[in-house]
């Protein structure tokens, strides 16, 4: 195999096999591709797309590229989400204790940040402790006792798409339809899935701008799946405001733990968390049908249950034992907090979302580089949703930063992301729809 040709084959347009694509990812995997041949790989696919055998082939290399799990002991059935990123998209953090005090078993494998979106481990890895890479062993035994483990892909899980994953974030090539499909089941696959629900997403935060284009990569993610052995849905969700009310790692942790306590009905993310909850519970058989799910997944809110697995699944992973009655002592706060004003009187009527993302990494709550070291304590709190009325100077948002200058372009960026209505404006459903398996 020589790589350059395989690039140059799919730089001009024609179709790879299932041998190249194969043989391509294992040399990745071994470290006998560069990181400019992947890059041009990587860019090459983003420019001319692949087929769908292509991307079942790109898929199926990078999850044989490593492990692939089983958890015939467990007893229960697994499960898991993942989402195509987005701005203060923590739904994860929620979503799997509720699904474990439910009955289900989620072994997720989680990302790191991409482009301008947040990602699970850096949240997780704000609070002290909380082992990100733990050992095989560790991870089936949390998974077992808690019901739900939240980690990093290992050296053995996907360890091609992990390396194409950093590169892909710094090379402009994160927006792919074949590129995020392969990334994301790999590793979903490898974990050995039973079933998955997907939250792709589309608008002004999102990869995906357009419903045309998300519904397109949702129908990519849930007919490769779905033609691999794991039953697979998708929601198509709205990403043209920032999903929590906050945006930054230790921030979205403390929005978690109000969420897990109640602190967030009536929002936006709690229609979207228990909506998955509801299709995790359906796809598993544990309910027969959405309204059911959602009762059951309120439940386990509403009594703690959620609660007390999230605080287990934090000891069991290193963090401390503690946590969920004593975040402060565990989570740091930036220096400077200062809120933005509203520049006039009105409703929020639209928000630039990328540049809230973007916000957060230019205060250093993102990477640049695959090598730079996260501030966990920088981010943006406080936003309200749209269609909210505001009053001129009043907080629209709140920003966490480690010293007076970023804090002041960090206001600039946020308050211009932001329009404002003279009059009301109508509100939108977060779910746009639903994509299940084509029968």
């Amino acid at each position: 195999m020589i790589p350059q040709e395989i690039i140059r084959r799919k730089r001009d347009g024609e179709t790879l096999t299932a041998g190249e694509i194969a043989d391509f990812i294992a040399a990745l995997s071994s470290g006998a591709i560069s990181e400019g041949q992947a890059a041009a790989f990587a860019m090459a696919v983003f420019f001319r797309g692949m087929t769908r055998e292509e991307t079942i082939a790109l898929t199926l290399a990078m999850r044989d590229s490593g492990d692939v799990l089983s958890w015939a002991e467990i007893g229960k059935p697994i499960t898991d989400k993942h989402s195509t990123g987005g701005v203060g998209d923590n739904v994860s953090l929620m979503l799997a204790p509720i699904v474990a005090a439910c009955g289900l078993a989620v072994p997720m494998i989680s990302g790191r940040g991409l482009g301008h979106t947040g990602g699970t481990l850096d949240k997780l890895e704000a609070i002290r402790g909380y082992n990100v890479m733990p050992d095989e062993t560790l991870f089936r035994r949390t998974v077992a006792d808690v019901g739900c483990a939240i980690i990093g892909q290992t050296g053995n899980l996907a360890p091609a798409d992990k390396r194409l994953y950093a590169i892909r974030d710094v090379t402009a090539t994160v927006d792919s339809v074949p590129l995020i499909t392969a990334s994301i089941l790999s590793k979903k696959l490898a974990a050995g899935l039973e079933t998955l629900v997907l939250d792709v997403k589309f608008g002004t935060g999102a990869f995906m701008q357009s419903t045309e284009e998300a519904e397109a990569l949702a129908r990519s993610l849930v007919d490769v799946a779905n033609g691999a052995g794991v039953q697979t849905s998708a929601l198509l969700t709205d990403m043209n405001q920032p999903l929590a009310d906050a945006a930054g790692n230790a921030l979205e942790i403390t929005h978690c733990l109000d969420f897990l306590r109640g602190k967030k009905t009536g929002t936006r993310i709690e229609t979207l968390v228990l909506a998955f909850a509801a299709d995790m519970l359906v796809q598993s058989g544990l309910v027969s049908n959405f309204a059911d799910g959602e009762e059951k997944a309120r439940q386990a809110l509403s009594c703690g249950a959620a609660m007390e697995r999230f605080a287990h699944m934090v000891a069991a992973l290193g963090g401390p034992k503690d946590f969920v009655e004593n975040p402060g002592q565990y989570i740091q706060s930036a220096p400077h907090i200062v809120p933005v004003p509203a520049p006039e009187a009105g409703w929020l009527s639209s928000c630039q979302t990328r540049d809230i993302g973007m916000a957060v990494v230019e205060l250093g709550g993102g990477r640049r580089r695959p090598q730079d070291v996260i501030d966990h304590r920088v981010g943006i709190s406080d936003i309200p949703p749209l269609g909210a009325r505001v009053e001129k100077g009043q907080p629209i948002a709140v920003v966490h930063a480690a010293t007076p200058d970023d804090a002041a372009r960090a206001v600039a960026t946020v308050s211009s992301a932001f329009s404002v209505s003279s009059v009301p404006v109508a509100t939108t459903s977060i779910i746009h729809g639903r994509v299940g398996k084509t029968l």
